[in-house]
């Protein structure tokens, strides 16, 4: 058992360790957007189309958001930006949503808030990917800019996003939104999310064309027209559940400049409530992240409990020196919600819960699996979507 916890406990702290120094190095790279230098107009195109500032078009598809699509709408007509459009797509709604999004657009800006209206989902696409599509045929702007309909916008996020993206350049801009959380359990799942974003991804390095590192955020991803249409446009992602970060994925495949910055909370939204939400939001995902297969989710899910649980077990179960390489695991995952702490509202005293999300998140991952394999597909804000389509729908 000696040699077990020997070699367990150097995998996992060199692994961990590894990664916090990657993350200590990288992260400061990554720019803040809400920084004063970025308090600034986008320079002026003289020689575009519209003239002035870039166009931007805002597009928000909205299916039975009745309870959040108000305050997002109203927010974004309240931008301090010259020369932008929001498209609010109605899709396929079965709530109030269409008729809050009619009584806003009577009282908006004329030409500022555009409603397009969706009855029937075509086949061969899935919902949102098809709204956005949709959306973006009918778009004016030199830049898309798609969002959920549930984000909170400040007055000056878009113009320090497109000052920044102009600056840069950049082709693909992507925005981390702050997280607004109100109970334990949220806060409690959110920092391991993070936590394993970190482990997972590398978003310090996002820009650098010589990886494969790319990232997509539903709340916020913002595209030149161009590269938007040289990428294949949302029909390329037409049915794809992980839309928002497969769109990175393409973008950075095919060579353009992407970025994700960070901006404290020029954007904001409420993910889910309660622990338990956010097992709801991530059961749709965990599958497809897995490509739907089966023993690749086994697998992770293995893998998911050993990085995470086994620092807490080996530091009890083993003896002397052996304990040395969970005790390096340990100090790293702690650094590491240290650091996240400084960007978002979890104390890093959180870090004691990390056995307990760790376990919540494995439920999730096999949950998501078993459903999805159980009902043949997958369900999504009313519509079913089957597996094998879904399988051959993957970018």
């Amino acid at each position: 058992m000696s040699y077990f916890h020997w070699i367990a406990g150097c995998t996992l702290g060199l692994a961990w360790l590894w990664r916090l120094v990657d993350a200590a190095f990288g992260v400061p790279k990554i720019a803040d957007i809400s920084r004063p230098e970025w308090d600034r107009k986008p320079p002026f195109r003289g020689g575009d189309v519209h003239g002035g500032t870039p166009r931007v078009s805002i597009i928000v598809p909205a299916c039975n958001e009745a309870a959040d699509i108000e305050a997002t709408l109203t927010r974004l007509l309240c931008l301090d930006y010259d020369n932008y459009e929001v498209i609010a797509v109605d899709d396929r709604s079965t709530d109030r949503t269409g008729e809050i999004i009619e009584t806003i657009a009577d009282g908006a800006p004329v030409g500022r808030l555009r409603v397009i209206r969706i009855a029937e989902l075509p086949a061969g696409w899935m919902g949102k990917p098809h709204a956005m599509w949709s959306a973006g045929n009918q778009a004016t702007g030199d830049w898309l800019l798609f969002t959920d309909a549930d984000v909170l916008f400040k007055p000056d996020v878009l113009r320090r996003a497109v000052a920044y993206a102009e600056a840069e350049p950049a082709d693909h801009l992507v925005l981390f939104p702050r997280m607004i959380m109100k109970r334990l359990g949220e806060k409690m799942m959110i920092a391991f999310f993070q936590t394993l974003f970190v482990f997972g991804h590398r978003p310090w390095k996002v820009a650098d064309p010589k990886t494969r590192d790319h990232i997509g955020v539903g709340a916020f991803n913002m595209i030149r027209r161009p590269v938007y249409e040289a990428v294949g446009t949302y029909q390329a992602l037409c049915f794809e559940v992980l839309d928002d970060m497969k769109l990175g994925k393409v973008v950075k495949n095919a060579g353009y400049a992407q970025r994700n910055v960070f901006g404290e909370d020029l954007i904001s939204i409420r993910w889910a409530r309660g622990a338990m939400g956010v097992v709801d939001n991530l059961t749709k995902n965990f599958f497809a992240i897995m490509s739907f297969q089966w023993p690749r989710a086994l697998a992770s899910s293995f893998v998911l409990a050993f990085l995470n649980l086994m620092p807490f077990a080996g530091i009890v179960l083993a003896h002397g020196w052996a304990r040395l390489g969970y005790a390096a695991a340990l100090f790293s995952m702690f650094s590491i919600y240290v650091g996240m702490s400084r960007k978002s509202a979890i104390p890093s005293y959180y870090f004691v819960l990390h056995p307990v999300s760790t376990a919540l998140f494995v439920y999730t991952m096999l949950r998501s699996t078993f459903l999805t394999l159980g009902r043949g597909g997958v369900a999504w804000r009313g519509t079913f979507y089957p597996l094998e389509e879904l399988r051959r729908g993957m970018v």
